[in-house]
C-alpha cells in the first residue's frame, strides 16, 4: 500500500512539473501566429483575429465591423498597432497545459486557441 502511495505521489508530481507556464520567444510566437487565427474572448466578447505572414492582421469581432491593423514580435512579445493608435501594444504569449494566454501587466491572462489558417467567419 505504501509503495502504491508513492507511486502516486511520484505521478501526480511529475504531472504537476509539466503544467507549467511557459512563455514563448520570439521565434515560437512567430511560428505560432504567423498565417493562423487566434480564437477567443476579450472583455466578454468572442473574437477570432488572424496573423497575414506579411505583418498584417485581422481583428474580428462578433456584431462589429472589422479592423485591420499590423502585428509584430519584439523581444519577446507580441505587438500590434491599429489605425488611431500613436504606439505599438505588447503582450508575453504564455503557454499552461497545453492552453495559449495573452499576457500583460495591466491585464490578467486571456486564455486563445489557434486555429490553422486564415479562419475568421465560423461557420
Amino acid at each position: 500500500m505504501m509503495r502504491f502511495a508513492c507511486i502516486c505521489a511520484l505521478v501526480l508530481s511529475a504531472g504537476a512539473v509539466h503544467a507549467q507556464s511557459v512563455k514563448l520567444a520570439a521565434h515560437e510566437i512567430t511560428v505560432l501566429l504567423s498565417g493562423n487565427t487566434a480564437v477567443g474572448e476579450w472583455d466578454g466578447t468572442r473574437y477570432r483575429q488572424y496573423f497575414d505572414p506579411d505583418g498584417s492582421t485581422i481583428y474580428a469581432q462578433e456584431g462589429t465591423r472589422s479592423a485591420r491593423g499590423q502585428w509584430r514580435v519584439e523581444g519577446d512579445e507580441y505587438q500590434s498597432i491599429w489605425p488611431n493608435d500613436t504606439e505599438w501594444e505588447g503582450w508575453f504569449v504564455m503557454e499552461y497545459a497545453g492552453d495559449w494566454y495573452w499576457v500583460s501587466k495591466t491585464t490578467p491572462p486571456t486564455p486563445f486557441k489557434i486555429v490553422v489558417g486564415e479562419q475568421l467567419i465560423t461557420e
